[in-house]
């Protein structure tokens, strides 16, 4: 498929809809069309392209007909394309300058589908997971932190769809590094630990959006307040740990409004820029292991 990498003739006058594309004397054109296993364009596939020493040149994503179109210095090239639940595509090129190299249709080829744990009931592993979370900062800075104490449990179905969880984290457990902001944190302008010692995530909804991508969504009940959520979750697959147990790990994450909540605390310093966000990203990277029998 790449053997149209470096093609020169036609190609270099770069005519038709590149005709007018301002690219310097020194440079040339790299072009290709990213298409599925049905020859439908894949929108949003990731591509980078690096030189010879492995130092990436540009990087971006192609456009809703699946296309890549870029001026790039003379030189020789490696390219790479990915797209979830597609096996990675990599390729080299050759561009001259004021040439065009076309690639053509880039194939891309579905990749095989990590094998899904067995029915059963399984429990997140805390010593090998983590919740996350980040919020902005005076309009500026991202403030990061995690929940130190949760737990959860995970009942696979014979169908994976079918399947459900339900997962509890103790709100007092934020931690943010620094002691007086989880103190402001853990208080009545936020979470009110007092009030609502507890949040809770509980999903019976488990969709299968292809390759290891699942949307997982459930009710979170955050200081008194449910609401509906849908997890971004990639499925990472099965492995072992050092005993020989059987672990499933994955990663996830969602974005929450502070004020679906009612968690509508705010300062506003000079100029009327807010002192906390109101959006807070959520991520998630989760291992279960079997439910061990009592």
């Amino acid at each position: 498929m790449f053997g149209l990498f470096g093609k020169r003739g036609a190609g270099a006058s770069r005519g038709g809809p590149l005709a007018g594309l301002p690219v310097p004397a020194t440079a040339g054109v790299l072009s290709c069309r990213v298409l599925d296993p049905v020859h439908e364009p894949v929108r949003q596939a990731e591509f980078v392209v690096s030189d010879t020493a492995g130092r990436k040149v540009l990087a971006g994503e192609t456009d809703p007909y699946g296309s890549v179109l870029a001026a790039v210095p003379a030189g020789e090239y490696r390219l790479a394309v990915t797209s979830e639940g597609y096996t990675p595509y990599h390729g080299s090129a050759v561009v001259a300058e004021s040439g065009h190299a076309h690639l053509g249709d880039v194939l891309l080829q579905v990749a095989p589908q990590p094998p899904l744990p067995e029915p059963g009931d399984w429990e997140i592993d805390p010593a090998h997971s983590q919740i996350g979370f980040t919020a902005r900062h005076i309009g500026l800075a991202r403030i990061h932190g995690r929940f130190n104490s949760f737990a959860g449990a995970v009942r696979i179905a014979d169908r994976m769809e079918r399947s459900a969880m339900h997962v509890v984290i103790d709100a007092a457990s934020i931690d943010t590094g620094v002691q007086m902001r989880d103190d402001h944190l853990r208080s009545g302008d936020f979470l009110d630990v007092g009030a609502y010692p507890t949040m809770e995530f509980f999903s019976e909804r488990f969709v299968h959006k292809g390759g290891s991508r699942w949307a997982v969504s459930g009710a979170l009940t955050l200081h008194g307040v449910s609401r509906t959520v849908t997890l971004d979750t990639q499925y990472l697959g099965l492995g072992n740990g050092l005993e020989g147990e059987t672990r499933v790990a994955c990663r996830a994450t969602t974005e929450l409004h502070r004020e679906d909540f009612t968690l509508t605390w705010q300062t506003l310093l000079a100029r009327g820029i807010a002192a906390v966000g109101s959006s807070i990203t959520i991520d998630l990277d989760v291992q279960i292991v079997p439910k061990k029998q009592a």
